[in-house]
């Protein structure tokens, strides 16, 4: 059963909006989505569309003005919400890589499974071998962030949140920050979730990736979304002329 038939939803954001200056700005306008478990939603998008405000807002790094989200059926936007207790099954992955610099590799990984999971040091330092043998990093396992390439610390931060066992990973333009030459070692990893099951929302310039990985892809202008499909439609038959006009741009 591919993601897309799963029945399953993860994430169910309805009518979300977040606005600045009164309502002077609408970063978000209305935005309704759901996600299900072991797809991967790629979102695109011209600067300023919204992308990263919606993705950050599914695990309340940025609070909605006004609308819903519920993971897992629990209602997340509710103030009750314990938010450190929901981010543990998120993943998060940013555009910057967020290490402690004054921390070796094994500490920048162990530390909040340690602290917040109440891992042992040997469990959490065998995840972290484990890991990191499967971005194929495990001689780095001593090193310092300063040591390491922009794509190899992107690696680290992507099995650094997996080292939380969340249920689905959250990535703000990841690649945006790198080199042109090392964009790929961390989409392949990206890719490598993606066949593993995980449940993935990405947002991201890679239109290669949003091909090939991706389930659906959606796509986002002014704080709306204009339009949703797999991604073959998406690329090969858009509806939506402003969508239309971005493709041209960036294919």
């Amino acid at each position: 059963m591919s993601a897309k038939d799963n029945n399953e939803v993860l994430i169910s954001v309805k009518d979300l909006c977040k606005y600045y200056n009164g309502e002077e700005i609408k970063a978000l306008d209305g935005v309704s989505n759901d996600i299900h478990k072991g797809e991967v939603v790629v979102i695109i998008g011209p600067s300023g569309s919204g992308k990263s405000t919606f993705l950050r807002s599914l695990n309340l790094l940025e609070y909605p003005t006004k609308g819903t989200i519920e993971f897992k059926g629990e209602n997340i936007t509710s103030h009750q919400t314990d938010i450190n207790k929901l981010r543990q099954r998120m993943g998060m992955v940013f555009q910057h890589f967020n290490l402690f610099p004054h921390l070796t590799i094994k500490r920048n990984m162990t530390l909040a499974p340690m602290k917040i999971l109440g891992l042992s040091e040997e469990a959490a330092t065998k995840r972290c071998q484990e890991l990191l043998t499967k971005v194929n990093l495990a001689d780095r396992i001593d090193s310092y962030p300063s040591q390491l390439s922009g794509g190899q610390k992107q690696r680290i931060a992507i099995v650094r949140a997996l080292m939380m066992e969340p249920e689905v990973m959250l990535f703000d333009e990841p690649t945006s920050a790198l080199d042109p030459e090392m964009v790929g070692e961390v989409l392949e990893v990206m890719k490598k979730l993606a066949e593993q099951g995980m449940t993935m929302v990405c947002v991201t310039h890679e239109m290669g990736f949003a091909r090939e990985v991706g389930t659906r892809v959606v796509f986002m202008d002014q704080g709306r979304i204009l339009e949703e499909n797999t991604p073959e439609q998406i690329f090969t038959n858009p509806q939506n002329d402003r969508l239309k006009a971005f493709l041209n741009k960036v294919l």
